[in-house]
């Protein structure tokens, strides 16, 4: 499915060619490989020479470090929204609970990538159509949990984003720890008889 946010923001405005457009995605997908790794402030360089491309190349597509911010934030947001159109035929409280375990590890990205672009004074634009996107994925999730009764009906998305947002960033908890944490507030949000 088409993302009319990536197509205005991340494009050019021209049709771009078949190597170029597979660069760019070797780019966002080692910026997203190179900041989880390293961090945001990682060395643009590094982030080329793992897509396997000249810096010159990296700079053409992304003329800033802010650009790329963008576009890796834009994907990592992207993918979440096709995560829940992909998980449409499953058990509600399943898809839910697959849902949240993906965003689990994705809410310790975006902190980082978050917190990155509104020191590089990102496009508000960008930031609110993700939001936006990503809340409309999630709300969509638990209000269908919440139609067959999986999910106590007091619940909204940011209620349980929040928190699962607070299990990803905890400093002193392994993967372990957090999976668990995770099935806690999972159980909680069934609807009780």
């Amino acid at each position: 499915m088409s993302n009319p946010m990536s197509e205005t923001h991340l494009q050019t405005g021209r049709p771009m060619r078949a190597d170029a457009l597979r660069n760019r995605q070797k780019l966002v997908a080692a910026a997203q490989e190179t900041f989880a790794t390293d961090g945001t402030s990682a060395p643009l360089e590094d982030v080329a020479e793992r897509a396997g491309v000249g810096i010159g190349t990296l700079y053409r597509h992304f003329p800033t470090r802010q650009a790329l911010l963008e576009a890796v934030y834009v994907g990592e947001i992207e993918a979440m929204a096709h995560a829940a159109e992909e998980l449409e035929d499953a058990a509600a409280g399943e898809a839910l609970a697959s849902w949240f375990r993906q965003y689990l590890s994705f809410a310790a990205t975006k902190r980082a990538l978050t917190e990155a672009l509104l020191e590089e004074d990102a496009d508000e634009n960008v930031l609110a159509a993700c939001r936006a996107l990503l809340s409309d994925a999630g709300t969509g999730l638990i209000e269908r949990a919440q139609a067959e009764g999986a999910v106590r009906p007091d619940v909204t998305f940011m209620d349980v984003a929040r928190i699962v947002s607070g299990i990803a960033v905890s400093p002193s908890a392994d993967h372990d720890q957090k999976e668990r944490m995770l099935q806690i507030v999972l159980d909680g949000l069934r609807a009780t008889a």
